[in-house]
Parts: C-alpha cells; structure tokens; sequence
C-alpha cells in the first residue's frame, strides 16, 4: 500500500499528507530518512500538502517538521489530527500580535 503521509525526519511530529484522509482512515506513512513506516488512525479529514500529528502534542509544545521547530501549538493537538493555522502559530509568526 502507498502511504498516506510522508515524515521528513525521524524526530518530526508530524507528518505531511501525499493524499486527501479521510476522519477515521486507518493511515500509514513512512520516514524519508529512515523507511521506517508509521501507522495511526485520523481523527480529523487532512487535506492533500497538510499536516497530521503522529503523537499527542500538548498546548505550548513545538510542533516539528523537518527535523526543525516550525511552531507552537496553540491547543492540545491529538495524534491523528489535522495540523494547521487554527491549532499551531507559525515560528514565522510568534512576535507577530494578532
């Protein structure tokens, strides 16, 4: 089976969708940098080029893609979610008042 995500670095925690997933999919994906393949269930529908939590994130932690903090969660993030604007605030953004 071709994965539903790919995960850039063996220390990301979350990965990027390579197809639309569907809440409640049983999806897998596998590690650029290692082949390992990782398994979980969506709680939330995932969007093609987004990202999907592969483990529990709590409110304040670094999301990290890429090996490299990306951001912060804004709310607790459950393994399998969506990952997006509405729950993490981009590094890009963090002295940036909104």
């Amino acid at each position: 089976m071709k994965p539903q995500f790919l995960v850039h670095d063996e220390h990301d925690s979350v990965g990027v969708a390579v197809v639309d997933i569907k809440a409640g999919e049983k999806i897998s994906g596998s590690c650029l940098e290692t082949s390992k393949v990782i398994s979980l269930e969506s709680k939330d529908p995932v969007p093609l080029g987004h990202k999907v939590a592969l483990k529990d994130i709590k409110e304040g932690d670094d999301v990290v893609k890429y090996g490299v903090v990306i951001g912060k969660a804004k709310q607790a993030i459950k393994a399998g979610q969506h990952v997006h604007v509405h729950n993490v605030k981009s590094n890009r953004w963090q002295n940036v008042k909104i």
